[in-house]
């Protein structure tokens, strides 16, 4: 046994060092390591199966020795069946010391194996992550091609010495920077030749020996000549052109770089500021006082009072006349172009309302949008004159040339002045032939209704290039503000008018000694070059020039500083706005809240029950019940459904019935043509005409079903008749825009060809029916057949008697005449549907002697509807007669002795009118009915946008006072929470 363990440690110890001795690869190594690890986890399984095998094998080997020595022994079996005696205990323990002790030996070399292995492993990692060093061998040579490029060097600095004479003090400042320089280079020069030998490349550069021979052979001999040197010169000024170039780039570079940083450390700054401050900007600009007197203005443009409650509150009318520059002014103001221009044609067609507040950021925006336009961009502001000029186009209606439709806007930005201003269209004094006629006047009756209120400041603008006795604007002014008390002057293009006008003659419009017209303050102001594309900036700052070098500032100047420029202007239109303001919106209130009073009181007088109500609020109780009776449309019975479907379709179809089938089969001559003409009539119809009416019959079936219902919700107590309009116009748009599905007509026309193909009666109740449905149809066509006979024959003796009433002319000869067909008819029971020549005759002749004359077309139009009563009155008899028929028709079939033809072509019909009903009350139900409500709902969103709709359809002194009633209660809640902010600004 023992000679077995020794045996196999040795075999371990010689594989192992064979192992290490041997010059296998990396990969190899690892893999007998991993190996070794992972029988040494596992050492006890190895362990066991190890010792089992060599166990069995010594034993068979020795298994007689073992028996007689005893050393087998069955009832003292081992842990493998063999039994181990005491003597051998002491080996088996050093055997196994012996076995550990090799076994941490080996952990010990595999661990530093596998770290090795893993070192290199990262280290390879690490290389193949270095920049590729290749392209250095195309650079730099090695060997003996670097010390011929070398020698080549060292050759042109010679020559350079003796070209290029260096100053002795340069050179002694230079010597020291390139000392610096060289070592600076050897260093880079080693570690790239380094990085090349660790490599392991040793490829040749890509030029070859020859060519850097050449080449550096024409550098070193070509400049010993003067050529060479010229060369040289302008390569080496190239040089040095291409680094400024480079340089210029760079520092280009640079400088975008730094402000697209400074940019964005900007944007990033604002961001914060409204992250974090973002609830209470909102809310201040809620409270702003600006943008809540703006609303209040709002508010009091579209109200319309019956008590004499005028718009009293301050704000700037902007007027002058055409072309002066008001317009312009009011963008100087606002320090944005705002307002589109035209070369000499009216651009301000209808008031606008602009009112200015201050803000973080310079934007535009209409008091009907949520759109902002940025005003430091020119697309945005393209887009908003855009719209500004469009708005003033739609405000145009009816062949107008202005409109008193107000166009209301706010802009916001840095520095503005907080007003309210209006810029009004430009008077003229001459219409070209594009207006309308009345414009002059409407532009003035605008102006003077704007500047009457006697709480608003009039900014009166004068055109400083033009004449003063030209204007036209001057005159409505002192009409309206004959004191000046609430007037500011403004003369614009001043500019022009220095070089036209005498500096005293400026001098005198400026201190309000020119025109009798008398105002608060007079001021100069220049806005603009006569450029279109200059910027507000550029303005303002020409402005600004002109009046500083203008001869007016000289030492015997004319006008004081504080009466130029647009600044100074719109600080001292906003100090007189805001002092308006503060002493009238008191007295305002006050008014306001009278009147409230009185609408309040004249609200219980007369409705002394009911809420006050705005036309909104009505419209939606009035959407409401309407679209509660479209539930109720979908409630209706299935059975009620199919008895309406049933009566208006015979209704539509009865007359194509009884004219173009059933009386021109039955007038036929025999039952077999009768029924050959029915068959193919009825499939004609059924193919073309008798699905869209089936359609059409449903669709009025629909639409008589809901009109039925709305009349039955005004019988009820709760009903009010205010909505009544209202309720019929959107039935009827709604019942004008819904059609049918277009594949209903296919469905029905296949429905109804296959139920036209039954011919046979199947039992007694539906030949009952069918007998009761052709009387029935037949009498309603008898009686208005009879009541056609009645207007052409005139009144019998009894009503002529007990009315008084006497019969025409015509009357009497068709009475002669329907005698003489009477007469016709009884010779002969089954008369033909027309008379025949001879007939004519006779009727004619016999009436002649009577002494009355008539032609055969008087003669055939009595005889139509004396036949048709004839032929009705048979078909009635028939019907009578074949009611108990039946029998012998089931058992006979067509060839039965009575001919009841006609009540199987009516049972015909009526099952075709059952199916389809059926068919369109499914229809109704499933589709079409949810349809109408669509359709419904529709009319009834686009009737809340529209404002003229509600107010046409919504009408009485009910609905108007109480518009009245709830628009003056909000003006007044407006007006308080303004005076409120208002108080606590001060």
């Amino acid at each position: 046994m023992k000679q077995l363990f020794d045996g196999s440690v040795l075999i371990c110890r010689h594989r192992f060092a064979h192992f290490i001795s041997s010059s296998r690869g990396t990969t190899q190594r690892v893999t007998y390591l991993c190996t070794k690890i992972i029988c040494s986890n596992h050492s006890t399984l190895c362990n066991k199966t190890a010792r089992r095998q060599n166990y069995e094998e010594y034993g068979k080997q020795t298994q007689g020795q073992h028996l007689q020595d005893g050393f087998l022994n069955p009832l003292k079996n081992g842990r493998f069946g063999w039994y181990v005696p005491p003597s051998r205990n002491y080996g088996m323990l050093v055997v196994r010391i012996l076995r550990g002790a090799l076994k941490l030996r080996y952990i010990v070399l595999g661990g530093a194996i596998g770290g090795g292995v893993s070192l290199s492993k990262k280290y390879e990692e690490w290389k193949d992550g270095l920049p590729d060093m290749k392209w250095l061998e195309d650079v730099l040579p090695q060997g003996e091609k670097w010390s011929n490029f070398s020698k080549k060097l060292m050759e042109v600095g010679g020559v350079m010495k003796d070209v290029v004479q260096i100053d002795p003090k340069l050179k002694e400042l230079s010597e020291e920077k390139i000392a610096e320089w060289k070592i600076w280079f050897d260093n880079r020069l080693d570690d790239a030749i380094e990085a090349a030998d660790y490599q392991g490349n040793n490829a040749s550069i890509i030029e070859s020996k020859d060519d850097i021979k050449s080449k550096a052979s024409v550098s070193a001999l070509g400049l010993s000549n003067d050529d060479s040197r010229k060369k040289y010169e302008n390569l080496q000024s190239q040089v040095e052109t291409l680094q400024t170039e480079i340089m210029n780039v760079q520092i280009k570079y640079q400088k975008e770089l730094e402000k697209m940083e400074r940019e964005n450390r900007e944007l990033r700054q604002q961001y914060l500021i409204l992250k974090t401050n973002k609830k209470t900007t909102v809310k201040k600009i809620k409270k702003s006082l600006i943008d809540m007197y703006s609303e209040v203005l709002d508010e009091l443009s579209g109200y319309d009072t019956s008590y004499s409650m005028a718009d009293h509150l301050p704000r700037v009318v902007v007027v002058g006349d055409q072309s002066s520059g008001k317009t312009s002014v009011l963008e100087s103001i606002a320090k944005a172009r705002i307002f589109p221009r035209g070369s000499g044609e009216m651009m301000t067609r209808a008031p606008v309302k602009v009112t200015l507040a201050e803000g973080p950021y310079h934007v535009a925006q209409f008091r009907d949008s949520d759109r902002e336009y940025d005003l430091n961009k020119e697309s945005d502001l393209s887009e908003l004159r855009r719209e500004v000029e469009l708005r003033m186009r739609a405000s145009v209606r009816g062949g107008k040339t202005v409109s008193n439709e107000v166009i209301s806007m706010t802009v916001k930005g840095p520095g503005l002045q907080r007003m309210v201003l209006v810029d009004l269209p430009g008077i003229i004094s001459t219409m070209t032939v594009d207006m309308a006629a009345d414009t002059k006047d409407s532009i003035h009756q605008m102006t003077k209704h704007y500047m009457s209120n006697p709480n608003a400041i009039i900014l009166c603008i004068q055109d400083g290039s033009v004449d003063a006795e030209r204007s036209n604007v001057t005159d409505l002014v002192m009409q309206c503000d004959p004191l000046g008390r609430r007037t500011i002057f403004v003369l614009t293009k001043v500019d022009l008018a220095e070089e036209l006008a005498d500096p005293d003659r400026i001098r005198k419009i400026l201190s309000g000694k020119l025109f009798p017209m008398k105002a608060l303050g007079y001021y100069a102001v220049v806005t603009g070059r006569g450029r279109k594309d200059d910027s507000i900036d550029a303005i303002r700052q020409y402005e600004e020039d002109f009046f500083k070098n203008s001869k007016l500032f000289h030492r015997r100047g004319v006008i004081m500083p504080h009466q130029v420029t647009s600044r100074n202007l719109s600080l001292a239109v906003s100090d007189r706005f805001w002092k308006m303001v503060r002493e009238t919106i008191e007295q305002q209130a006050d008014a306001f809240k009278a009147t409230r009073f009185n609408l309040e009181t004249e609200w219980k007088n007369n409705f002394p029950r009911l809420r006050e109500s705005g036309r909104d609020e009505l419209f939606d109780k009035a959407k409401g019940e309407i679209l509660d009776e479209v539930v109720t449309l979908s409630q209706i019975s299935a059975k009620k459904w199919e008895e309406a479907l049933n009566e208006k379709l015979w209704d539509k179809l009865s007359n194509y019935v009884f004219e173009n089938i059933y009386l021109p089969a039955a007038q036929s001559g025999s039952q077999n043509s009768f029924n050959t003409m029915v068959d193919i009539k009825l499939r004609q119809w059924a193919e073309q005409a008798l699905p869209a009416k089936s359609v059409e019959a449903g669709w009025e079936a629909l639409q008589n079903e809901f009109i039925h219902l709305m009349e039955k919700a005004k019988k009820s107590p709760d009903h009010d008749d205010i909505f009544d309009n209202l309720k019929a116009a959107v039935v009827d748009e709604a019942i004008r825009r819904h059609s049918w599905e277009d594949k209903a007509i296919d469905m029905l026309r296949v429905i109804q060809l296959n139920t036209l193909e039954d011919r046979f009666v199947h039992d007694k109740t539906e030949w009952d029916q069918a007998v009761k449905f052709l009387e029935t149809s037949v009498k309603s066509k008898l009686a208005h057949t009879e009541e056609t006979l009645n207007e052409m024959l005139g009144p019998g003796q009894f009503t002529r008697i007990t009315h008084w009433k006497s019969l025409t002319e015509d009357q009497s000869k068709r009475r002669y005449v329907k005698t003489e067909l009477d007469k016709v008819l009884k010779n002969d029971d089954k008369h033909l549907p027309t008379l025949s020549y001879d007939e004519l005759t006779t009727v004619r002749k016999n009436l002649q002697r009577d002494g009355i004359e008539v032609d055969t077309d008087y003669i055939r139009q009595t005889w139509f509807p004396v036949y048709r009563r004839h032929f009705l009155k048979q078909a009635l008899h028939r019907a009578n007669d074949c009611r108990k028929a039946y029998y012998l028709y089931s058992q006979q079939g067509a060839e039965c002795e009575i001919s009841c033809s006609d009540v199987v072509l009516f049972w015909r019909i009526q099952q075709v009118i059952k199916v389809t009903s059926n068919a369109l009350r499914q229809q109704v139900i499933n589709r079409e009915a949810r349809r109408l409500d669509k359709e419904i709902k529709e009319v009834l969103d686009e009737f809340s946008d529209d404002e003229e709709k509600k107010a046409q359809l919504l009408t009485g002194k009910r609905v108007t006072l109480a518009e009245e009633l709830i628009k003056v209660r909000h003006i007044q809640e407006k007006l308080e929470e303004f005076i409120n902010s208002l108080n606590q600004e001060k």
